[in-house]
């Protein structure tokens, strides 16, 4: 059984980070996995429709955007999670896996204004995705504004050495009487867009046949996670009060959570498996080529909170 191919432009909006980066943060990030091979990567998104050159492009922007790290074992190509790659998946999977990812993280509202550099605007980029993840939105004239208290610091911590001192200044508030928020909070997120994402999320999910999207177990858990990546990125937490009886995030966890508990054994299994297995290692006439240095692994000290 095979899911609806109506239900294939999910699949098409999928872009090849997300999917590299929900891969790396299932499989890679919590275990002592060393570097992955370039063919495994490539087979892996092949599954979920990523051609081949559109993926080793996206492995080379990550290198260079810090998160991955290149190196070779002899003629195969390998990548690991860099430190920084290491640090930013750890905080992403605290909500990916939370027991209640679009729920607030407490009262009232946490506000941010920043200065970045002109000529720095690779940072400032950086900075504005990890406030988008956190549920930012901007408000106005560079103030942006999130529901709850959110653990700035936590949040961060991966840009830290790289921020100008002073560059961030962040300060919880409340709403105060006669000064209601709930046209600034209509004005800073499209509540009808973030239903229609859950609505999105559970149609393609949510359909029996979704575990059999593609042939390759370890492909369709990839895809599963890049789409709640992409959801819980669109979700920015707000208050119930903003929200109807029929909110569907409720929805969007059971299902995520049931379709993931259904592909877990058997794509942990085939990870481990391409994992193990050795390249295929063409005959060559003549002298034998002398074998490479083993690539190192990630360090454990690279792996923080």
């Amino acid at each position: 059984m095979t899911a609806d191919p109506a239900k294939g432009r999910a699949v098409a909006s999928r872009q090849p980070k997300q999917l590299l980066l929900a891969f790396f943060g299932e499989h890679v990030v919590d275990g002592a996995t060393g570097p992955i091979r370039a063919s495994v990567l490539i087979q892996v998104l092949e599954g979920a429709g990523v051609a081949a050159p559109a993926t080793r492009a996206t492995l080379d922007r990550l290198v260079r955007s810090g998160i991955l790290a290149r190196s070779r074992n002899g003629r195969e190509i390998l990548f690991a999670l860099t430190e920084h790659g290491m640090a930013v998946l750890r905080e992403a999977t605290h909500r990916v896996r939370g027991p209640r990812p679009f729920d607030p993280q407490g009262s009232g509202w946490t506000l941010v204004t920043f200065s970045i550099p002109e000529d720095q605007r690779m940072l400032r980029h950086r900075l504005r995705s990890t406030l988008t993840w956190e549920g930012f939105a901007p408000l106005r004239d560079g103030l942006w504004l999130a529901p709850g208290e959110v653990d700035l610091a936590g949040s961060l911590e991966p840009l830290r050495q790289d921020l100008p001192p002073h560059a961030v200044v962040a300060f919880h508030a409340r709403e105060l009487a006669g000064f209601p928020i709930a046209a600034s909070v209509r004005a800073a997120w499209d509540i009808e867009a973030i239903r229609r994402a859950h609505l999105a999320f559970i149609d393609v999910w949510g359909d029996p046949a979704a575990p059999a999207m593609a042939s390759s177990a370890l492909t369709v858990r990839t895809m599963l996670v890049a789409d709640w990546l992409a959801l819980l990125r669109a979700d920015p937490r707000l208050p119930a009060e903003f929200m109807d009886a029929q909110w569907p995030a409720t929805r969007s966890v059971e299902t995520y959570r049931r379709v993931h508990r259904a592909l877990a054994e058997a794509s942990t299994a085939e990870f481990a498996a391409l994992v193990a297995a050795r390249p295929a290692v063409s005959r060559r006439t003549g002298p034998a080529a002398r074998p490479s240095a083993p690539s190192p692994t990630p360090s454990a000290a690279a792996r923080r909170r």
